[in-house]
């Protein structure tokens, strides 16, 4: 169990983050990747992404176990709210956190790697000769890190980035709205269960007892999409940088295979309609079933069937909230509004790709 201990102004220094880590991102998804949990969730992705993995993987493979242990230093903390108070410069970006990961200090690496090596859960022997290079922070090794966390990021990750983002927004404005009506004694109690809030100690299942006590530093709380089933956190965290807590989203099922452009424009043919547009606007913000239905005039059954074809169509995303239906607008959906733009096309699955055709694997330990 996991026991955060928070003070009065820990309370008032507590937020969470708008956009995915991409470190988190890389490390969460590269373990899943090993794994079997969650099928419902990361089943078709696993499908679709194990066949893509290659020698440059094989780094990243010996550093992310599926379980135990994950090298600290893989996951650097963001920058501190108290020490960059412009928003924009604590918004992640993958190029900026890998050049963190890279100029880690040898001590911190060796520290990390020692760790590791030592973990019950990972196979009694030698860690690779690569990685016992990083521990000695040897630049080849380190540029060699540097492009496998590239490389996985862009094989992995973007093209599934829309659907990230989109469940990652349903998953942000059900805590906005937890906020705005209770505080943040609401917008704690908002995740349960994954996390329990019973004030001043916030709790959540974890393989090992630990008591965290923020002492005036706050939380950050960041939505995790290949977070899964219960939250992470760094094993030593800096006692001077507000700690980081990572939890898990909710995940649509079938979120991974897409829709193909036949389905997708027969969809948004059904969706011609002054109803459908207006449910389709008025989502921007979160709105529940039932605010749909008395906003625009309709029955509740009439909301529902709107927002299950706009779902269909890929325009918007339902999250169950307890005792009721959140419903977001995706990428998609605000691109047809002519809101913020949608994400570079998906990269496609090349199965002929020769850069691929010798290194198709099926289980990590494989690379």
């Amino acid at each position: 169990m996991l026991r955060v201990h928070f003070t009065s102004e820990d309370i008032a220094r507590v937020r969470v983050a708008v956009t995915p880590d991409p470190l988190w991102e890389i490390t969460n998804s590269f373990q899943a990747l090993a794994g079997k949990d969650d099928p419902l969730a990361f089943g078709d992705w696993r499908r679709l992404v194990r066949p893509l993995l290659g020698p440059a993987d094989r780094m990243l493979a010996a550093l992310l176990p599926p379980r135990g242990y994950t090298p600290d230093f893989l996951t650097p903390d963001p920058p501190d709210a108290r020490d960059a108070p412009d928003t924009s410069d604590r918004t992640p970006d993958l190029e900026r956190a890998v050049d963190a990961v890279l100029t880690t200090p040898r001590t911190t690496l060796r520290r990390d790697l020692t760790r590791l090596a030592a973990s019950p859960c990972r196979p009694r022997r030698p860690l690779p000769a690569g990685v016992r290079a990083l521990a000695e922070g040897e630049p080849a090794a380190l540029r060699r890190l540097g492009a496998g966390l590239h490389t996985y990021h862009r094989r992995a990750l973007v093209p599934f980035a829309t659907h990230i983002q989109a469940h990652l927004d349903a998953d942000l404005a059900t805590r906005a709205r937890a906020a705005l009506e209770g505080g943040t004694d609401g917008l704690l109690a908002s995740f349960r269960p994954v996390l329990r809030w019973e004030s001043p100690v916030l709790e959540a299942p974890y393989p090992v007892d630990r008591e965290l006590r923020l002492d005036g530093r706050g939380l950050v709380l960041q939505p995790g999409f290949f977070c899964s089933r219960r939250p992470v956190m760094v094993a030593s965290p800096s006692p001077e940088r507000t700690p980081v807590l990572v939890y898990p989203v909710q995940h649509t099922p079938g979120w991974a295979r897409g829709r193909s452009a036949t389905d997708r424009g027969t969809e948004l043919g059904v969706l011609l309609g002054r109803t459908r547009a207006a449910i389709l606007a008025d989502v921007l913000t979160g709105r529940t079933t039932g605010e749909l239905a008395r906003r625009n005039g309709v029955s509740g059954a009439a909301a529902s069937q709107h927002t299950a074809v706009l779902r269909r169509a890929g325009l918007v995303l339902s999250v169950r909230r307890s005792r009721y239906v959140l419903h977001t607008i995706t990428p998609a959906g605000a691109a047809l509004l002519g809101g913020r733009p949608s994400s570079p096309p998906s990269v496609p699955f090349d199965a002929d790709d020769p850069r691929c055709e010798l290194h198709k694997v099926h289980d990590l330990h494989d690379l």
